[in-house]
């Protein structure tokens, strides 16, 4: 990172699907070693950064900087390699393929493309390869999903798919984790658990969270901060305690 810079910052970041404005000049920044929350009602535009930020979609205007490098123009591919993982609000796993076998593919990114190397398996492919195995190793015993190894992503639970897909997400060595509506689906037990691993995940291994939720109790529980954006505008920012009893926070959700 560069002397001064932020770990990571939006300035007046804008989308626009033709007449359509998703997202109007929204400014926020994030500290290394937290978690930062991004809520609204639907529609509001939440997902939208999120897809801006991975470059799924390009921005109308605005910047958005990490550890001082400029995003904007990069491809989703790059964006990994600096070092930013992401989960989808939908479930995006290989649903015919292992476990394991989703995990390694978490890792190609870091991978260097060779592929004559890789056909006659040379001695740097093997050393890569058992790096990976190693990683993923690491992240199964982390999330204790040891019992799902070898089990077929498509036959497990909604609320271990869930896990997984963190699992995936943390295989890429992010420092920047970007986690799209990780209680979705999940019933009290399952999301109370999902509050661990968010806590773990930046205490024991360091990776500041940047966080879309709507479920308000895990949001108190976990967040540092957080910014509350209606119809693609910042409408209240601080701790969750503030922003839950902002009146256009409450006004927002209640519909008035």
């Amino acid at each position: 990172m560069r002397s001064g810079a932020a770990f990571f910052e939006i300035d007046r970041l804008s989308k626009r699907f033709g007449g359509l404005v998703a997202l109007d000049e929204v400014s926020f920044s994030v500290r290394e070693g937290e978690i930062y929350t991004i809520i609204g009602p639907n529609g509001a535009g939440k997902t939208t950064i999120f897809n801006l930020i991975s470059l799924i979609y390009p921005a109308s205007s605005g910047t958005i900087r990490f550890c001082g490098e400029d995003l904007l123009g990069r491809s989703p591919e790059q964006v990994a390699r600096l070092g930013i993982g992401r989960t989808f609000q939908n479930i995006e796993l290989f649903a015919q393929a292992s476990v394991l076998q989703n995990l390694l593919i978490g890792r190609h990114v870091h991978v260097p493309k060779n592929p004559l190397a890789e056909m006659f398996f040379t001695p740097a492919v093997r050393r890569r390869e058992l790096e990976s195995r190693r990683a993923v190793e690491e992240v199964i015993d982390f999330l204790a999903l040891q019992a799902y190894r070898d089990a077929v992503v498509a036959g497990l639970p909604y609320g271990v798919r869930k896990v997984v897909e963190l699992a995936r997400a943390l295989c890429t060595r992010p420092r920047l984790l970007l986690l799209d509506e990780p209680s979705s689906g999940l019933n009290v037990e399952e999301t109370e658990d999902m509050a661990y691993w968010i806590q773990d995940i930046r205490d024991e291994l360091g990776i500041t969270v940047l966080m879309v939720e709507h479920d308000m109790s895990l949001v108190s529980r976990v967040s540092d901060r957080v910014l509350a954006v209606n119809f693609g505008k910042v409408i209240a920012h601080g701790t969750p305690a503030e922003v839950q009893s902002h009146p256009d926070v409450v006004a927002a959700y209640l519909g008035h």
